[in-house]
């Protein structure tokens, strides 16, 4: 297996600083977050987030896209993006840019299940997977589907009904454990096997279960956080050693959302932990 991290996860770092940061730490490769932000007073994850290149303009950051990260010995492990698969115009763009960098992969995201009628958003969201793998095939790179809580595509038995049928040297599934504790967990090992070809990337994060509040009549109100690896409801080892028994060798992309460690211990530790676990 080879380790990388999505820079949604690291948000006070520039560009140039996480990859040279990653790259010192012993990390393969990184996955850059694509997507028009909002500014925030802090850089954060989702806003301000200084580690993400703009959709718009992105063409000519290309260059120093590809520039920062072969200069600092890393690899594309693939393209955060944050396109709907209906947004055509915006997938043509990532899937292109994709190309141009020699980044192999592109993430292209699914509807939100708030946006309609499950049925409604699953068969556009097909239409819309058939012409992205074919034009993803012309480019030579791969279209990802992540497992995401409240999207049409949250376990990988929803997923495979999104791909099945599709040329899988162009379309495949981001396995995330962290949002499946979340909505959408099924036994590791029976997802990978009906997976199948289409399993091609995976995304490890943590979360852990919170009671919130507790109702006069005793009732218990639950809410997830992102918690470390070591401290979520996930077992991180025993996900490493399911993939590596599934005969997985492909990238493991980091995206640490806790906060309780800074940023560089978090991102080393993360590394070391990983590494320690898949390789016992």
């Amino acid at each position: 297996m080879r380790f990388s991290v999505f820079t949604a996860s690291t948000p006070e770092w520039t560009p140039a600083e996480a990859v040279r940061k990653l790259a010192e730490q012993g990390y393969d490769g990184v996955e850059w977050r694509v997507t028009d932000q909002d500014d925030a007073p802090q850089p954060g994850f989702w806003a301000g987030n200084r580690a993400t290149w703009p959709l718009t303009g992105l063409e000519a950051d290309l260059p120093e896209i590809a520039r920062l990260t072969r200069e600092a010995g890393l690899e594309f492990s693939g393209i955060g993006g944050y396109a709907r698969s209906f947004e055509r115009d915006d997938v043509a763009r990532l899937l292109a840019a994709t190309a141009t960098l020699g980044a192999g992969r592109v993430r292209v995201t699914m509807p939100l299940l708030r946006t309609g009628h499950y049925r409604d958003l699953f068969e556009g969201a097909r239409k819309d997977l058939e012409w992205a793998t074919a034009l993803a095939g012309e480019h030579g790179v791969t279209v990802l589907v992540e497992l995401h809580h409240e999207t049409i595509a949250a376990s990988a038995s929803s997923a495979l009904r999104l791909v099945d049928g599709l040329d899988p040297a162009a379309i495949g599934v981001i396995h995330d454990l962290g949002n499946l504790v979340i909505e959408g967990h099924e036994d590791h090992r029976a997802a990978f096997e009906l997976l199948g070809p289409y399993l091609q990337h995976v995304h490890v994060k943590n979360v852990a279960w919170q009671p919130v509040a507790t109702a006069d009549d005793g009732t218990v109100t639950w809410a997830h956080d992102w918690a470390t690896l070591r401290a979520g409801q996930a077992d991180v080892g025993a996900y490493l050693r399911a993939l590596r028994e599934a005969g997985y060798d492909g990238w493991v992309t980091l995206e640490d959302f806790s906060t309780a460690v800074p940023l560089e211990e978090r991102t080393r530790d993360n590394l070391a932990y990983v590494r320690a676990l898949a390789g016992a």
